[in-house]
């Protein structure tokens, strides 16, 4: 390292950056202490989906990379999706302004400059803030993921799973909070004393812990997270008119009071975009762009079980051609068997003013191939807005490690005016498909024995009373619509049982009738069952034999236990 010229250290990062694709322009690298516009740094386009890294101590300027990256990535015809935790991502949505300084800085990393406007589209997690409302049903956030927000154990995890089985298969519809609640309330009754026996491994004093920790997050205000219409994460996926990748923002503006929910909601639209995205293979780009902020909020006390799911999707998404950036403090913040994973890396400083801070500054130099840098001194020493990176290249190795000088974004560096906000969430083709939060028939009716009402507006009621009848037997075609879905898009063979009719498909969910008891249709269920598990693997086949027995949704589960196909209105 010592023995090399700077020419031959400039040489070595000019070949390693030499790239034939469509590339993410980074900056510019600096070689003894010099900046080198003729040695630009950048990420193959076509590398985005084997994910990434972006690190740093507070005030080191990692929102910026991650604006800087969304601007390109929106340029280049990619979707990216943002959480805007500190509000100032907004700024996308209007156009920098010019000035000396900035003309300096960009002129000397050979950045062709100017000021932009991008796509934006604004969310907010339950309507908590100005975007779009983000909702989802109960049942497609699944335990895992649910029990993480309530901070379940492992047993009463377990427990939990078996309370959405029960529901699953008894055509009980999970939307809510209150859903939730009304099938715990009936199998710690005296009337469901008998179905939670036969769930076995769910004990009285389990179910009524999960039942308080319900109930607790409710007096939190959480049920407006969950409910109908649920946002269908194909959303994500738009490109606006001119062919650029709409930027989808999701406001934060309560996250210190509901760390958890954040982190937990966010690998919800993870988990469901891998259930629903078919494999893609090698993409000349990604197909969407995650950019999943404070990642050390979901690895802070996390279960063994919700762990292995987010290994398995971070493993398989990138399959499906979606690239996920981790964004925190340092490496040590995600566990070895994710960060193994993630191929590209932009680390801005790191301090080093305690015992552990040093420790961690160890660790993440361990973390980078060798190179011409000693990185001990640059991490700790490197400016704002300047970044150690490495990447992969387009032959899947990676490239030489580079101090850089990052570009600037091309629009605003902080909020845009909250009337432009207000009028862009006003303007959007989303709002009247999920800005109003609906009540449709579901657990809690059925339990209370109440009849089918009209879609309306959704309100909270009042606790069910325990004892309503679990509900009857669904229609044939029903069954044989599933049988045959099944047939087609699990197992990949036409099928040979007949179309459903037009009435049939017609028919609205809430006018169907709900899940099979046992009887003859269990046979065909059966055999679709035994086949599904023995594509999958015999540790499915229990669950996969239940297939059938819900109307319009899947009893088997994704990773994270979420529902792969789910009412949509």
């Amino acid at each position: 390292m010592a023995n090399k010229t700077t020419a031959e250290k400039l040489a070595t990062l000019q070949k390693g950056y030499t790239l034939e694709g469509a590339t993410i322009e980074l900056g510019a690298a600096i070689i003894d202490g010099e900046l080198h516009k003729d040695a630009p740094v950048r990420l193959p386009l076509s590398m985005m989906n084997r994910h990434g890294l972006v690190a740093g101590a507070t005030g080191t300027g990692k929102t910026v990379t991650l604006h800087m990256m969304a601007e390109q990535l929106s340029t280049a015809g990619v979707p990216v999706f943002l959480a805007d935790i500190k509000g100032d991502l907004s700024g996308l949505a209007t156009a920098a302004t010019g000035s000396e300084k900035l003309t300096a800085r960009t002129e000397g990393i050979g950045q062709a400059w100017q000021g932009r406007t991008f796509p934006v589209e604004f969310l907010a997690l339950g309507g908590d803030g100005n975007g779009v409302p983000v909702r989802a049903t109960v049942s497609s956030f699944g335990p895992i993921l649910l029990s993480r927000i309530m901070e379940l154990n492992d047993t009463q995890e377990s427990s939990l799973q078996l309370v959405f089985y029960f529901a699953d298969k008894n055509g009980l519809e999970l939307i809510d909070l209150k859903d939730l609640r009304a099938v715990i309330q009936f199998l710690t009754s005296v009337e469901g004393k008998n179905q939670l026996e036969e769930l076995g491994g769910l004990s009285k004093a389990t179910a009524g812990v999960i039942l308080r920790e319900l109930v607790s997050l409710e007096a939190q205000g959480l049920e407006k997270f969950f409910g109908e219409p649920e946002f269908d994460t194909a959303e994500l996926l738009r490109t606006a008119p001119d062919g650029r990748g709409v930027i989808t923002c999701l406001e934060l503006p309560t996250l210190q009071t509901k760390p958890m929910l954040f982190s937990t909601f966010l690998m919800w639209l993870l988990a469901d975009l891998f259930e629903d995205l078919p494999e893609a293979g090698d993409l000349d780009k990604p197909k969407l762009v995650f950019f999943l902020d404070e990642a050390h909020l979901l690895f802070n006390d996390a279960s063994k079980a919700f762990l292995e799911a987010i290994t398995t999707t971070v493993r398989l998404i990138r399959s499906k051609g979606v690239g996920i950036f981790f964004v925190t403090q340092t490496p040590k913040d995600v566990p070895a068997e994710v960060l193994g994973q993630l191929a590209n890396r932009v680390q801005h400083a790191l301090r080093a003013f305690t015992p552990e801070d040093a420790k961690a500054l160890k660790a993440t130099v361990s973390t980078f191939p060798m190179s011409d840098y000693d990185l001990e001194e640059t991490l700790t020493s490197a400016g704002i807005g300047e970044a150690v990176i490495t990447v992969m290249n387009e032959k899947g190795a990676p490239t030489p490690v580079a101090l850089t000088r990052l570009r600037a974004p091309e629009s605003v560096m902080g909020p845009s005016d909250e009337a432009l906000v207000r009028s862009t969430v006003a303007g959007s083709a989303l709002l009247e498909k999920y800005g109003t939060a609906v009540d449709n028939h579901s657990a809690f009716e059925k339990l209370a024995g109440k009849a089918a009402a009209p879609t309306g507006p959704a309100a909270a009621g009042a606790p069910p009373v325990p004892g309503g009848t679990v509900p009857g037997r669904a229609r044939q075609g029903d069954v044989d619509a599933e049988a045959r879905r099944i047939e087609e898009e699990i197992l990949g063979r036409p099928s040979s049982r007949p179309a459903p009719s037009a009435e049939t498909r017609r028919r609205k969910p809430a006018e169907t009738a709900p899940a099979p008891r046992p009887g003859a249709g269990d046979s065909m269920v059966g055999d679709i069952g035994g086949m599904l598990g023995g594509a999958l693997g015999g540790g499915l086949k229990s669950m996969a034999r239940s297939i059938g027995t819900q109307l319009g949704r899947e009893l088997l589960r994704g990773v994270f236990g979420t529902s792969s196909r789910r009412r949509r209105r």
